[in-house]
Formats: structure tokens, sequence, C-alpha cells
């Protein structure tokens, strides 16, 4: 299908792809990683024509029709249906054609190709592609200037899709979708009938939905068979190996080298020492090779510990103006939670997000917030609040006034920003980078939550793994919106899902979530379990059970939270109990300590007890329904 050789390029003199060659099979589902800013748009972009080749060749089937989601749909008068009917230039082309033609001949020619190409069926081909990816039959019949950009963009990449091109290239198509819609695109691709190649930086998407991956590296391309996981085990192997051949030819090298300095200058070792020289200087020692470094992300751990639970919900509602999005919120957040909101877009996620962040008030119902709870809140659109002529160091100055430069730099290369880049005005900044200085400022004084809206979408996948290393060692509350499962199971214990105009804990787990999906008691999605009237009262039944075991839950949140602070309150008696000086000194301290620990481990295992007994009342009333 494609074959590059010995591709040559550069942007503003620094070097893309050097030498780099490699062959994409017809028919496979490829794809494409390595770090941001390696030049992988380019190779796109260098694919289709629209930019040329300094040295080298890429070369395609002749016949190839190549399909890319180059920006999003217009916002026409067109509705959304018509608009991804209209990708399929062929079929529009002929029905045009259909209604002038006057020849027997060529309007029989004009009805064989339309049927050749099962034109009778693509208005329900295009319908079920937008399903999948979110748009509702109602929304499907709207125009599109009625759509944001972000659904404009699902528009566009609908109609790609729809096409059918015999190479698709797809540059992060998940990055306008939700969790649903980025299941349902793996499932797609998965059965797509010809030849993918996809940058993508979600792992799971690279798991299920391709066999081979080809990685960029250098300026090279290697092509590896296998999904993602595979491709890291084999390179990582790769690299073991080639590094300890590297190794152990320098040890020839130096061991070769001790004899040619000691015996040089003697004349009956001369020869030998000679012979030694010629074999060093054919000795090619194999290149290192290690990962490209991927700068780590530092937040600020919490200045203040706020009191438990942080917020509660009391039969909250919020919305815009007069408009009601959620109601019926009734939940609390607690300072070790790590929560990730799912459900489908247009659900009110980032509705719920603006309520803990602050930026909307509760219309109804009491929501209580700890007195010192400081919210940091990232989102997409928070990005335009970077001033664009401004640095990162300068961005940090009036939060340092009183600091020197090098603390304030200090401070910028937390962020994950190298020397250069903190000199360099934001607007300049990429995707990635203009991430890392927002979550930086956001968690400056050391916020009690993060609230992380799509927070990788600008991130490659070393870049992702460090955010999860993050997120981990941060000790406040987490809330994550993500279409990013590695990030969800790697970061949150508790799922939440927002549906049917509400907030709810989702009592499964993300795999559970999924099976939801496939099976179509979820909304959305191209295949159905059923009526709609079916799967709302199904969805609606869940949400009655989980509202009458929430009780229950919060009990067992309690005492675990509780054991938390007697353990801790444990691990400081028997921490000074193991201190030799204690019992040089006074007695009486050593017997009051000796009580306290007993006192301890007496409510610890009462506590342990109750959370037993709790969990398995949970779990039967789980089963019962």
């Amino acid at each position: 299908m494609l074959t590059i050789t010995n591709l040559h390029y550069k942007i503003a003199g620094r070097s893309l792809f050097e030498g780099a060659s490699v062959t994409l099979p017809t028919g496979s589902k490829t794809g494409f990683v390595g770090k941001n800013g390696s030049g992988k748009t380019t190779l796109f972009q260098l694919i289709q024509g629209f930019l040329a080749p300094e040295q080298g060749s890429i070369e395609l089937n002749k016949r190839a029709r190549i399909g890319a989601v180059a920006q999003e749909a217009p916002a026409s008068e067109v509705s959304v249906l018509d608009m991804v009917l209209l990708a399929d230039k062929e079929r529009t082309a002929l029905l045009q054609e259909a209604e002038t033609a006057e020849d027997a001949h060529r309007i029989a020619e004009i009805h064989t190709r339309l049927a050749d190409i099962d034109a009778h069926t693509a208005e329900g081909r295009a319908s079920s592609i937008l399903k999948g990816l979110g748009f509702s039959n109602e929304r499907q019949s709207a125009p599109c200037r009625e759509l944001s950009g972000g659904w404009r963009m699902r528009v566009a990449l609908a109609g790609v899709l729809f096409s059918q091109p015999d190479l698709l290239l797809l540059d992060e198509p998940t990055n306008y979708l939700d969790l649903e819609g980025t299941l349902w695109l793996e499932r797609y691709l998965a059965t797509y009938p010809y030849t993918v190649f996809m940058i993508s930086h979600d792992r799971d998407l690279l798991n299920k939905a391709v066999t081979s991956i080809i990685h960029l590296e250098r300026g090279k391309l290697t092509y590896y068979s296998g999904n993602y996981d595979t491709f890291a085990e084999t390179r990582r192997m790769q690299m073991d190996l080639q590094n300890k051949a590297r190794e152990k030819t320098l040890g020839q090298i130096e061991h070769m080298q001790k004899f040619v300095d000691r015996f040089r200058a003697k004349a009956t070792k001369a020869k030998q020492a000679q012979s030694r020289i010629k074999a060093i200087q054919k000795l090619r020692p194999p290149e290192a090779l290690f990962d490209e470094y991927a700068a780590p992300f530092s937040f600020q751990q919490p200045k203040k510990s706020p009191a438990t639970p942080m917020i509660t919900f009391d039969n909250v509602s919020v919305g815009y103006g007069d408009t009601v999005i959620l109601s019926r919120i009734t939940n609390r957040i607690d300072p070790d939670d790590r929560i990730a909101l799912i459900g489908p877009n247009g659900n009110g996620k980032s509705t719920f997000a603006k309520l803990l962040s602050g930026e909307l008030r509760p219309m109804a119902g009491q929501m209580l917030k700890a007195r010192t709870l400081e919210v940091a809140y990232f989102a997409q659109h928070q990005l335009d609040h970077l001033k664009p002529e401004l640095t990162p160091y300068e961005h940090v100055i009036d939060l340092m006034p009183q600091d020197s430069e090098a603390r304030r730099r200090a401070r910028v290369a937390q962020m994950g920003l190298s020397t250069t880049r903190m000199d360099t005005k934001a607007k300049n900044l990429s995707g990635g980078e203009r991430a890392r200085l927002l979550m930086g400022l956001i968690t400056f004084g050391g916020p009690g939550m993060l609230i992380l809206d799509e927070p990788t979408n600008h991130l490659d996948i070393d870049s992702r793994d460090a955010l999860v290393h993050a997120l981990n060692d941060y000790k406040g509350a987490v809330l994550i919106i993500s279409h990013d499962r590695h990030l969800i199971e790697a970061t949150c214990d508790t799922l939440w899902i927002a549906e049917n105009g509400t907030v709810t804990p989702f009592d499964d787990d993300l795999d559970g979530y999924q099976r939801t999906l496939v099976s179509g008691s979820s909304n959305g999605g191209a295949q159905g379990g059923g009526p709609a009237s079916d799967r709302k009262r199904e969805r609606q039944e869940a949400a009655a059970r989980r509202a009458e075991l929430a009780p229950l839950r919060k009990e067992i949140k309690a005492i675990e939270q509780k054991l938390e602070w007697k353990r801790k309150d444990l691990a400081k008696v028997d921490k000074q109990l193991e201190d030799p000086a204690l019992y040089s000194g006074d007695p009486d301290k050593a017997i009051r300590l000796g009580m306290e620990k007993s006192k301890f481990e007496g409510e610890i295992a009462t506590l342990e007890d109750h959370w037993l007994e709790k969990s398995a009342a949970l779990e039967d009333a789980q089963a019962d329904s």
C-alpha cells in the first residue's frame, strides 16, 4: 500500500527524517507513535502530497484513495447527515449526473455503479457512523452551524470514515471523542476493510484497534508487528540486547587498548600491538539505545488538609441561566478520593466540573465546601487564559515576586519545560507544553483538589505516563474527565457517571462500563440492545439501585477513612516505642504510649469488623439486585 524509501526532510533547519524507510502492507491496521514534535503529522502531509520530500520517495498504489480529517466540517446550513453523505464524492457526482443524463447507456452505467458502491444503503451507513460518534437522530438532522468546533470535528471524522478510502490517515482521532465514542471507533477500526495508518497516544486504542506499530525515533521509521504492548516489550528487549552488545564490544576495545598502551614501545611486542590497533579500528560498538527523555510532571502538595468531607451535595441542581443541566445530585467528596467522571458528551460532565471549581453556583439544593479547600481546574478552554505574548518564566514572576530568577526557573523546570522552552512565548509552545504550563500554574499554591477535564489530549504516551506518576504522588483529591482508559485505570478507584440529568456513583469498574456500552445497555453507539424505551428503563432502574445502595457505600467509605486515621496514629506511637532513648527516660511515658498502642489496636480491630460487616451487606445487596 505505502512504501517510504530513504526519506529526508527538515523544518526550520531541524531534521525530522534522515534516511527513513518503511513499508506499510495493504490492509494493515497500523499505529504511528513517537514523541510530540518528532514529525508524525509532517509525514502525513508528505504522504498526501501537501509537502515534498527533500530526498527519497513515497510511493502509493496508483489507484489508492487517501482519506484524512484535514479540518472541522464547515458551519453551514447543510444538515449533519447530508454533510457526511457529501464526503463520498463519487456517489455525490453520480447522483448529480443521474438527474441530468439523457443517454440511456450512460444512465444504465450510472445506476449500475451506484448499485456497485451500495449507494442505496448510504444514508443508513452514514447514520450508523454518526450514532457511534454520539449524534442523536435529532442532531443528525440539524444544520452543522449549530455545532461547536469539537462536534464539527466529529462530523469531519464521520465523513472520512463513511467515504472508506483505501488508505485511512487518522491524526489523534480520539481528541474530540468521549469514552463512548472512543470505544465505538476502536471497534469500527478493528473491522475496517482497508488500510489504516493512525497517529495516536491512546494506549488502549493502540492495543485493540491495530495489529502493527510504526515507531518514529531520531529520524528513523521502524515497523513492528503486534499491538502497542507487544511493540513496547519488543523494543525494550532490542534495547537491552543492543546495549549489552555495546558494553561487550567496549570491554573488548578497552582490554586490547591496555595491551597496546603497555607493549607498543617494546620491540618484541610491537607487531602484536599493531595487530590489536587494527582490530580496535575495525570494532564498531553498536549505538547506545535509550528512551527519549520525557519530562516529569510535579504538582504542589496540598498546603492545608481540608476537613472530611471536603464537599457535600444535597439534592443539588446546576445549569446555565434558567436551564437546568444536572439535578438530584446527592453525594460527597473526601480528601483521598480519586474519581473518574464518565458518561457520553452532552450529559453534563464539564458542567459538574465547573460546579466543583466554583465557575457555576448551585441553582437549587445545598453544596457545602470545606473552608480551607482550594480547587485547581484544568480544561482545554483554560488554555486560552495563558498570556500568548509571555514566556513560561514571565508567567511565574507575579506568583514569585520576592524570589530570585534561579528559583523561578527551577519552578518552571518542575512543570516539565526545558531551559530553552521556558523563554519561548506561550503562543509558540506546543499543545503539550502549554498543557504542562497551565497545570503548573493552576497547582502553584498547593490546592486540595485537582479537576482535570481531558488533560491528555496534547500529551504523548511517555508524558501521559509521567502524568500518571504525578497524580499518584499527589495527596489531594482528584476528579478526572477523560477518554484515556489507561489514565483512569492507573489513577482512579471510583467511577461516577453523568447520565439521565444527574451524577451518581457507578457500581462496577471501567471494564463493566464498557460491557454495558457494547451490549447496548447504555446510550448511543452503532449497536443497539433493544428498543430505546427498554434501554432507558434499564438505566433508570440501575440508577435507582445505585441510589438505594449509596448510604451503605458512604458508611463503608467513612469507616475506611477512620481506619486510615487510626493506622496513622498507631504508626506514630509505634515509631516512638521503637526509640531506645524512650526507655532510659521517664517510665510513665513508655507506659502511656503502650496503653495508647493497645487502645488504637482495639479500635482498629473494631472498625475492621464493622467494615467487613458492611462490605458483606453491600455484596449481598448487589447480588440480590
